[in-house]
């Protein structure tokens, strides 16, 4: 069945630029279907392969997300040890504490962590119960994007759009990962379903969940859920269909839904005595709002991030998180993981308000081309110049936008195939698809090199038929789009197979094979082998990765030594984040000699093997290391304190035992301060000290080097213990006793 964007609606909307009006509701007295018969079949007007198509879509989804999914072990040590924390403390659940002992917070909020934290809590710590919860936020993305497409333009036109979505590389790896971005990209998605909603009908319900969903995404990753506020508040305050009075003030009633929906946590944290909360992370003044508006906020767009790895620095666009400018999310270190079709979603997304210029103002068509080309292009142009933190996989934020408008632009362009403008404009982004696919398998030449030219060519083919859509038979110019089709995913399907056969862990996972997406600490090349980073990078390895490579090369599964010197940022090559109820990491075995930690040369202190971990990864624990840490860990708050939260996370991981972050996530944090840690061990309080890990305060740390006070006030009073290659200092016992 082909859908006509000329049908009529309850309102009034320009004939060749809208589309099929909801289905109406049902009459009184009217006999309704079975619930199942329902769910299966959908909308009456739909063919009956439509909504089978798109349960099984999210079917597919769900089994490729799941696929593997252990094989990460805990992912994001850092998150993940706030996840355990917060499965055995309702006080750490709140606030995001990275320890049951509530001594510091991650630097982030804490609604991204509620979920896991009740899976936890429900079926004990594992990789599983931590990141099955964002498996589901994925396919609940991908639902709602498929449905914001389809009420307005074909089920062929949503399940494009789904399909785009779930088989782009970054997203196939933020949706099995567990930092926060997961649950942003799923309540940006929503926001946009809401708006497209209110334009429709004029509702003003529409508006208050697009403002709640906002509002939450707040609690989720702070300020970057208030990038698409301009082009949603602006469209619907030009495109809805009431008066304009009515909807400046559904505007400002759903202004008061944001607000309370993200602010009642931030009043409560604001509000709380600070001596009975823990110490907010990444702030220098133990001020959520600070951490919003500073190192969270401006910061990651002018680069004065205070407290950060090299915070504080200016912002002077010198690139250290890599170089900005409009081709940053097309460059090397970027494209692979979000670029494939968005050459192809700007030239559709142009098509599209072309196609569009004549309608109504209230026309949802249009609308729906705004709101989700709107929140694409400013989303795209803050992250391709934003001057501070910038990681690939921040870029998971544009996934839904790209799916939206390749689905309804290419679903639109069809239906006027047989206008010449139109079929050339569907040609046009085929070959940008195919040609921008050649372009970035190309720089993996080594990766399934057959598989570039098949795009290639199969794009160029599938363009040609495209341009003479209108003039040949229906079979002839579906298969033609079948074969664009085909050829545009090609390339982001095999990197999304690369990424959920592979495992990811550490702060800055990618996707895609080895070696596809590079980005160093100042913006130089990560090394992938002996010796660690390259002159200015500042990791040694791929970032993120696990077990990519053994020595001898080969692909994920083996046992190998991993890369020498430092070695990618990550987990050992065989940890599975597995064990003791309580959270073992059974970290045990080969791994990444230095522990992985900033590359030859690069590390912040620690041993190697079972010793301490670096910035951006944890900690080895041996078992030897283990067994010392848990021996009488019940008579103390932490049964260990350690510099930097990457390594105290290790440690708690796999005693299941609160360990103390000192200085938060950089150890540059002012917490605690020395005379605090001197009470807390007068008071018997922490058993032992870990030595090494973090930056010690020597990176952006306005406090003068509080980690680095207490570590030395630690080697000099008190005795040290060896274990293996791993350093301890015994709490409990002066040197010399």
């Amino acid at each position: 069945m082909t859908t006509h964007y000329d049908q009529p609606t309850t309102r009034q909307d320009t004939p060749g630029a809208g589309g099929p009006p909801p289905a109406a509701p049902p009459q009184a007295g009217e006999v309704r279907q079975p619930l199942v018969r329902r769910l299966w079949r959908g909308r009456p007007e739909d063919p009956r392969w439509a909504r089978p198509a798109f349960l099984g879509l999210l079917a597919l989804t769900l089994v490729t997300y799941l696929y593997n999914l252990s094989a990460s072990g805990y992912a994001n040590s850092f998150y993940s040890a706030a996840v355990q924390a917060g499965s055995r403390s309702w006080k750490a659940f709140f606030f995001g504490s990275l320890d049951a002992g509530n001594a510091i917070t991650v630097d982030k909020p804490s609604a991204f962590m509620w979920p896991m934290g009740l899976s936890v809590r429900i079926f004990g710590l594992n990789s599983w119960a931590v990141l099955t919860p964002e498996v589901l936020m994925g396919v609940g993305t991908v639902a709602v994007v498929y449905a914001g497409v389809r009420r307005r333009f074909s089920p062929a036109a949503g399940l494009i759009a789904g399909a785009v979505l779930a088989l782009t590389p970054v997203a196939a790896l933020m949706f099995r990962f567990n930092n926060p971005d997961a649950l942003l990209a799923l309540l940006m998605a929503l926001a946009c379903y809401f708006v497209i909603r209110a334009v429709e009908d004029g509702r003003t319900r529409w508006l208050v969940w697009a403002g709640a969903a906002i509002g939450f995404a707040f609690l989720a990753k702070t300020l970057q859920a208030f990038l698409i506020l301009p082009p949603l508040a602006v469209v619907y305050a030009v495109c809805g269909p009431v008066r304009l009075r009515k909807r400046l003030v559904q505007l400002g009633l759903a202004t008061v839904a944001l607000v309370v929906a993200g602010g009642w946590w931030v009043a409560i944290v604001e509000l709380w005595p600070a001596s009975s909360r823990p110490y907010i992370g990444g702030s220098q003044n133990n001020s959520f709002l600070e951490l919003t508006f500073g190192y969270n906020g401006l910061g990651r767009i002018n680069g004065d991030e205070t407290g950060s790895v090299g915070g504080g620095g200016g912002g002077n666009g010198s690139g250290r998180w890599g170089a900005t400018g409009w081709d940053r999310m097309f460059s090397s270190e970027i494209g692979s993981q979000i670029s494939w079709l968005l050459p192809a979603a700007l030239i559709l997304l142009v098509a599209g308000l072309w196609a569009t210029r004549k309608a109504h103002r209230t026309s949802v068509t249009r609308a729906s081309f705004l709101v989700w080309g709107g929140s694409l292009l400013i989303t795209m142009v803050v992250f391709s110049y934003m001057a501070g933190i910038f990681h690939q996989y921040y870029t998971v934020a544009l996934a839904p936008y790209i799916a939206a408008v390749t689905g309804m632009g290419a679903g639109l362009l069809w239906e006027k195939r047989r206008e010449t403008w139109a079929s050339l404009t569907l040609a046009a982004a085929v070959v940008a698809a195919a040609a921008w696919g050649y372009v970035l398998l190309n720089r993996t030449s080594t990766y399934l090199p057959w598989l570039r030219w098949l795009v290639l060519t199969g794009g160029l083919a599938a363009a040609f038929g495209l341009v003479f859509a209108g003039r040949i038979s229906r079979q002839l110019a579906l298969g033609a789009a079948a074969v664009g089709l085909v050829a545009a995913l090609a390339g982001p399907t095999a990197y999304t197979l690369s990424t959920v056969n592979s495992a990811h862990t550490g702060s800055i996972p990618t996707a895609g094979p080895a070696g596809a997406s590079m980005m160093g600490f100042g913006g130089g090349r990560p090394g992938a082998g002996n010796g660690g980073g390259a002159p200015g990078g500042f990791g040694g390895g791929m970032p993120g990765r696990q077990g990519q490579q053994n020595g001898n090369g080969s692909m994920p599964g083996g046992q190998g030594q991993g890369f020498p010197g430092g070695g990618m940022p990550g987990q050992n090559g065989n940890s599975q984040g597995q064990g003791r109820s309580q959270g073992q990491n059974q970290q045990n075995g080969n791994g990444f000699p230095g522990a992985g930690g900033l590359g030859e040369g690069g590390r912040t202190g620690g041993a190697g093997g079972g010793g301490a971990g670096g910035l951006l990864t944890g900690a080895n624990v041996s078992s030897a290391a283990r067994k010392l840490l848990e021996k009488d860990a019940d008579t103390y708050t932490w049964a260990a304190a350690s510099i930097g939260s990457q390594n105290a996370a290790s440690y708690q991981l796999a005693t299941g035992d609160p360990v103390m972050a000192i200085g938060g996530f950089n150890g540059t944090d002012p917490s605690p301060t020395l005379a605090r840690f001197k009470k807390y061990v007068a008071d018997g309080k922490i058993h032992y000290f870990i030595a090494g890990g973090g930056t010690g305060g020597g990176m952006g740390d306005s406090n003068s080097g509080t980690s680095s006070r207490i570590t030395s006030w630690v080697e000099s009073n008190f005795k040290k213990v060896t274990v293996g290659s791993a350093t301890f200092y015994d709490l409990t016992q002066k040197a010399g006793d």
